[in-house]
């Protein structure tokens, strides 16, 4: 006997349009080589490969990520699509059997080898695999071998269904066709809120051949860590195996390798004949100085280790191996009661525990953002690009990512990096805003599904928590058209068991984002998590309500913005300079979110002023808004969101909320979105303050003005007006990740914008370890009254409404932990100052400085060239507090700057 061949069928692929006016699709096999996309094959240009990436590559269809393009490719996802491929196959000695595997096919696909119909294939999310007998007269392998794919409208089989078992609610209008949920595919291919209309199609995963004796069909690695009470770890490893093939005696060897490659056991297991299912093949149990624990980013190393699997025959020979990269690591989903009570009431905690450490989701703790495909064309998303991507979270101090249920299971490499990186996954089962049916093939499929992918994913030490759905059970109650949610015997019941039963240790599951309280309440802070969309969405509050607004893990809330400038030129392509404001047409055609007009009015102008001028409005570079005051705008709220948030850590028994993700780390297309990073990797200010946020150490201030009356404006407001301000008071915190308690010292700057007044004070505080901590609460100071005129007349006021308050925490050896300031608002009525701002650049080096409070500052560099990486950005900067960032790549291009009132870039 020998090894297990495979062959990966990856060249030599063409691809056509069904024509419908050959009967027989076995006949389109002989389609010349010249014509149209109807008449003749072409060669395909990628494998994998996906039929819009093809065709533009041809120069057949638009990019329609650019203007209004979109709109002219629809056609594709109406029509069918054909691939086919020829590939040699010779019969190794000892081989009596094979398996073609393909990994990922969208959607609906019927196979064919050598004009023989050998699948149905009907789900994006499945690993399809057709057995091949090559001992006896069924082998359908020949020494030349055609495989013809043919991939038909997943649209038109949604309307069908839907035609079948009725029409649905599916979210919003802005969410695509409902009959969406009929079909096991990327649901965001229908459109979404953020994103295009492109129903795709291909082989877009490898597509593989295997033939052997006997191979190993499943390895199973079970890397246990446990406990004792004075908190000690024990790790254990065992090793399951299913064995498939020709029943002949055999054995396996498994070998533990430490990161270095170095052994650290070796075992020899024989099989009894026959042997399919081998449990606990191995069961090792190991010292306590043999295995360092995977931790996740912030609070320890990544270490990771290689499980080898070998199946050998009679006479030793190998003749299969598989290779398992693991993590010892334990996580828990702790929901137990809270001692004290917040504001929201009592309820129960909803946090992750991950080696007997508590973990705040966001920041060295438990912080994140969700995911959504890198791309609506997933075949162009490179290894790097996944890796880029998940390097700027973690740079961003942020440890977990939810891959939101609207998208696909991501491939390999992308829980690889996260298992690397100490990023924790939050996996969705893929099933978003919709009402899913429940009849029997669907449920059956729809197992499989999870199947499959539970079994790919469940080695990953990254992998925390498997969910049932995004937001289906909130359809139920946001919409109140639907009494029952069918697919519930998917959530509650399939679900939990397939993870119970393929997971080992457990992890943890949730059956729906959000869930929470009694009868499927999805919006009760005091249990499970929930999503925050009444800031922006549903009754639009003011952002600066987050901190009332909070739950016990908040796994979705956000503010769009514009993207970076350039970004915006993509998408413009060549539309006349006429196009060029916020309101025009090709602007709208780029940002999908629901009344996305009214919602950034009313967010944008109760703080900023208003502008003209397109760079103004799209970010501190360049858009009557500034762009800069767009993205300064969801800076300051989402930013505002994670602190305040943060803040309810507040120790055990009062882990008020342990975690935050916000809505959304990335984009599939250039787009206005929620996204903190835009799609050609461009951080968005907010990407900066986020980081800052959920540093290790923290600290955090709120204002809040006494008003001469009840106001309906948020109470960090000035107001001069019916209502007028006579007082501000400010609270500040600090918090910590560190696992001890951090003496330090607070030292408060004061700075008047409308005068030179300033002033300082200290204070000697400890951080108390992986909480919050209240450090001060004290009346805002400000510039003596004496002789100064009221802002609006009333005789009872503060001078408070234009300082400055700048907090640092400053350690023993005078460096500085972490700073914030906290600016007096609206921003719209500040009477901002030259700054006087002072920029000096020494190579990576960039020193700033000014003489009067500067408000979000943010750097750009001029002309064309690779992309700079900032160390920081989107600075808040005050006098005598000189601020030093690293930038690379900046090849001797010059600075620009821009900030709030000054938000056109310029050469400093």
């Amino acid at each position: 006997m020998s090894v297990i061949q495979a062959l990966k069928i990856s060249e030599g692929w063409s691809w056509k349009q069904r024509n419908t006016k050959v009967s027989a699709v076995l006949d389109e096999l002989a389609a010349p080589s010249q014509g149209s996309i109807e008449e003749a094959w072409r060669v395909a240009q990628a494998y994998p490969s996906e039929v819009h990436v093809e065709l533009l590559k041809e120069g057949l269809i638009p990019d329609p990520y650019i203007g209004h393009d979109e709109h002219k490719v629809q056609w594709v996802g109406d029509v069918e699509w054909l691939y086919k491929v020829s590939f040699p196959f010779t019969k190794v000695a000892g081989h009596d059997h094979a398996v073609l595997e393909f990994e990922g096919l969208d959607t609906l696909c019927d196979v064919y080898l050598n004009g023989k119909q050998i699948l149905a294939a009907d789900n994006q999310f499945r690993t399809w695999v057709y057995p091949i007998s090559l001992a006896d007269g069924s082998n359908v392998l020949q020494e030349n071998n055609t495989m013809l794919l043919h991939f038909k409208s997943a649209k038109a089989l949604a309307k069908a269904e839907e035609a079948i078992y009725g029409k649905v609610r599916a979210g919003s209008t802005n969410l695509g066709d409902p009959s969406r949920v009929y079909v096991r595919k990327a649901q965001y291919d229908w459109r979404w809120d953020w994103g295009p209309e492109l129903m795709t199609a291909g082989p877009y995963r490898p597509i593989t051949l295997k033939t052997y004796s006997a191979r190993l069909n499943e390895v199973f690695t079970r890397a246990n860590v446990s406990f004792d009470e004075a908190g000690a770890p024990s790790t254990s490893l065992k090793v399951d195996v299913v064995v498939e093939g020709t029943p002949i005696s055999q054995g396996l060897e498994v070998i533990l390798k430490d990161p270095t490659g170095k052994e650290i056991k070796r075992e020899q297991v024989t099989l009894t004949a026959g042997a399919t299912t081998v449990r606990d093949a191995v069961s090792w149990n190991f010292s306590a100085d043999e295995i360092k624990l995977w931790w996740p980013v912030g609070y320890g190393e990544q270490t990771l280790y290689d499980v080898d699997v070998i199946l050998t025959g009679a006479n030793k020979d190998v003749l299969d191996k598989q290779a398992k990269r693991i993590g010892f690591r334990s996580v828990e989903l702790i929901q137990e009661e809270l001692v004290e009570a917040d504001q929201y009431g009592k309820g129960t905690t909803f946090l992750f525990q991950v080696n007997n450490v508590r973990v705040f989701i966001g920041d060295m703790n438990d912080v994140g953002s969700n995911w959504i495909p890198a791309d609506n064309f997933l075949t162009t998303i490179s290894d790097e690009r996944y890796r880029a991507w998940l390097t700027l979270l973690r740079d961003g101090n942020q440890n977990m990512v939810r891959i939101w249920g609207g998208g696909i299971y991501e491939p390999d490499v992308f829980f690889d990096i996260c298992d690397e990186l100490g990023v924790l996954v939050w996996q969705d089962f893929q099933f978003a805003c919709g009402v899913y049916p429940a009849h029997e093939s669907f449920v059956e499929s729809v197992k499989k599904e999870a199947v499959d992918n539970v079994k790919r994913l469940r080695h990953h030490p990254a992998i925390a928590l498997f969910c049932g759905n995004n937001e289906d059970y909130q359809m139920i109650l946001q919409w109140g058209d639907s009494d029952d949610l069918p697919a519930r015997v998917l959530y509650e019941k399939h679900f939990p068991e397939i993870v119970e039963a393929l997971t080992d240790p457990v992890i943890p599951y949730h059956r729906g984002s959000p869930y929470g309280g009694e009868g499927w309440d999805t919006a009760d802070p005091t249990v499970g998590d929930l999503h925050q969309w009444n800031i922006w969405g549903g009754k639009e509050f003011p952002y600066q309500d987050y901190d009332k607004r909070g739950g016990r893990f908040v796994s979705e809330f956000g503010i769009p913005s514009m993207p970076d400038m350039r970004t915006i030129a993509h998408w413009m392509g060549d539309a006349d300079k006429s196009q060029w404001f916020s309101q025009s047409k090709l602007m709208a055609q780029h940002c999908r979110a629901g009344a996305f007009e009214r919602r950034f009015a009313i967010l944008m102008n109760e703080n900023f002023r208003l502008t003209s001028d397109l760079e103004t409005h799209v970010d501190f570079q360049h858009f009557t808004w500034p762009k800069l005051t767009n993205q300064l705008m969801q800076s300051e709220a989402v930013s505002y969101a994670y602190q305040v948030w943060r803040r309810e850590w507040r120790g055990k028994g009062k882990q008020f909320t342990s975690g935050v993700l916000v809505w959304q780390l990335n984009d599939c297309w250039p787009v206005t979105s929620w996204a903190i990073v835009d799609y050609f990797l461009r951080p968005k200010p907010l990407y900066f303050t986020i980081t800052r946020s959920l540093a290790p150490i923290t600290v955090g201030i709120t204002r809040t003005v006494t008003k001469n009356r009840l106001s309906d404006r948020p109470r960090q407001f000035y107001d001069f007006g019916s209502t007028q301000s006579h007082d501000a008071t400010i609270e500040v915190w600090g918090t910590s990740a560190a696992l001890e308690s951090r003496p330090l010292k607070l030292e408060l700057a004061y700075h008047d914008l409308n005068s030179s007044w300033t002033a300082t004070e200290t204070h000697d505080v400890e951080l108390l370890p992986n909480q919050s901590t209240e450090l001060l609460k004290i009346r805002c100071p400000g510039p003596p009254q004496e002789g100064v005129t009221p802002p609006s007349g009333d005789p009872i006021w503060t001078s408070s409404y234009s300082v400055v308050v700048n907090a640092r925490l400053i350690d023993a050896d005078g460096r500085i932990v972490s700073r914030f300031a906290d600016w007096p608002q609206p921003y719209r009525l500040l009477e901002l100052p030259e700054p006087k701002l002072s920029v000096e650049v020494s190579g990576e080096q960039v020193t700033l400085s000014t003489q009067r409070p500067v408000k979000g500052l943010w750097l750009s560099v001029e002309g064309e060239g690779t992309e700079v990486s900032w160390s920081d950005n989107a600075l808040d900067i005050v006098p005598g507090d000189a601020q030093v960032i690293i930038v690379k790549g900046l090849r001797g291009r010059k600075l620009k700057v821009a900030y709030l009132g000054k938000e056109q870039a310029s050469l400093v």
